[in-house]
């Protein structure tokens, strides 16, 4: 009997084994994961979860019943420690485990501060698992002062929620605007005016210096000199691909493991997917960090181990949620010239529409979900409409389909 193995138990895992069972495998499946918990929801983890508003059974992704139900071998808590292509086994624990096919979907693993500037000290979070979150739930007491390094989507989410709480909020960005990586000015400026309203306390163009504190964590000093005095740090600057057994086991690798536009890998019988992979996309290669990637990707990954032989094109769409405003981004941005901004038809709705030239490629759509729904619409067909059409008020978006 044919045997899958699936290698890293979070989103495109589940993702992966769920649709080999729906569309007809009956071999044997093994999905490996190293936490505890079956697999489980991310997004929440950093807003709902950590404010309270979500119970953990309302985190995982099926209840742990399914697997079993499924005929699918949950392992959890279980580390691999190698791949050997050659002999088609991983070795989990002296165990060597043969497989037909292997996936890889073994995600990201959060930056961590250097332990030379304080990184490893008790009190310093990031935000990843369900562990991290869980070990910084307690820190989270009304009054206390937290420092969030790193002014991305995560950070920006993480402090949402600290002030939310009560806390006293400053994030420092070393750049010279939050979001400069991945937004336009006008999405930076949006969201700093946001944060401040809730009394963050946002420094720009700051990096940190170092953390200091003996048993734990208890202040900070920042490129500028400032002094801060703090409860903990919250760190979210960035992620990197889950390349660690790929690369071991000789795998090409690109951004992280290279795959063709099918998802198999540089061996023919190891494929990946998800945060850890990346792909052919347009003219060069692309890997993109994000619940819907992971999903769409895992699952023609599954089609393309029962032998469809089927491309992945990638639609690429985001979210973020802070306090109350949910920002849904369609497309990507990759270079952009221009961006216009069009307001919503309620109070604090906007969108910023990227443009290279007069061809339109992504769209951020703050609290304004028709504008989202209908740029994605766009951006598929390959549809750039006039710019003043979309930054006039007056016109009814649907008719620039």
């Amino acid at each position: 009997m044919s045997h899958i193995v699936v290698i890293g138990a979070g989103q495109a895992g589940a993702s992966l084994v769920a649709k080999l069972r729906n569309s007809g495998f009956d071999g044997q499946v093994t999905l490996i994961g190293e936490e505890p918990a079956p697999p489980y929801q991310r997004p929440p983890l950093s807003k709902a979860y950590l404010l309270g508003d979500l119970e953990l059974e309302r985190l995982y992704l099926r209840p742990e019943s399914f697997y079993a139900d499924q005929g699918i071998t949950l392992r959890l808590k279980t580390r691999v420690d190698a791949i050997d292509p050659g002999a088609k086994t991983v070795s989990v624990g002296g165990e060597a485990l043969s497989y037909d096919q292997l996936a890889l979907t073994t995600g990201s693993t959060p930056n961590r501060l250097p332990a030379s500037i304080g990184g490893d000290l008790p009190g310093v979070h990031v935000v990843r698992t369900l562990a991290d979150v869980d070990a910084m739930e307690p820190e989270f007491v009304e009054g206390h002062r937290v420092l969030i390094v790193g002014g991305g989507y995560i950070g920006l989410e993480a402090a949402a929620v600290a002030a939310k709480k009560g806390l006293s909020v400053t994030l420092v960005e070393m750049s010279d605007r939050i979001l400069q990586r991945v937004a336009a000015p006008e999405t930076s400026e949006y969201f700093r005016a946001l944060h401040q309203a809730h009394g963050v306390t946002i420094r720009e163009g700051v990096g940190l210096k170092i953390l200091t504190g003996d048993d734990r964590v208890t202040g900070a000093t920042l490129s500028d000199g400032t002094s801060l005095e703090v409860d903990f740090v919250i760190v979210g600057v960035g992620i990197r691909p889950g390349t660690m057994l790929a690369e071991a086991a000789g795998l090409e690798l690109e951004d992280g493991i290279k795959t063709d536009a099918q998802g198999r890998t540089s061996d023919p019988s190891i494929f990946a997917a998800g945060d850890c992979a990346s792909f052919p996309y347009k003219a060069g290669r692309i890997r993109l960090e994000s619940v819907p990637n992971a999903i769409d990707q895992a699952e023609i990954v599954a089609r393309n181990m029962m032998g469809e032989g089927v491309d992945y094109v990638a639609k690429p769409w985001f979210w973020s949620d802070q306090y109350d405003v949910k920002l849904q981004i369609a497309g990507l941005n990759t270079g952009y010239d221009n961006v216009v901004t069009r307001p919503g038809g309620k109070e604090g709705a906007v969108s910023f529409w990227y443009y290279q030239g007069d061809t339109l490629l992504a769209v951020d759509a703050a609290n304004d979900p028709r504008a989202y729904m209908i740029g994605k619409r766009l951006i598929e067909g390959g549809k750039s409409p006039d710019k003043a059409a979309v930054t006039d008020p007056s016109t009814d978006l649907k008719s620039l389909m």
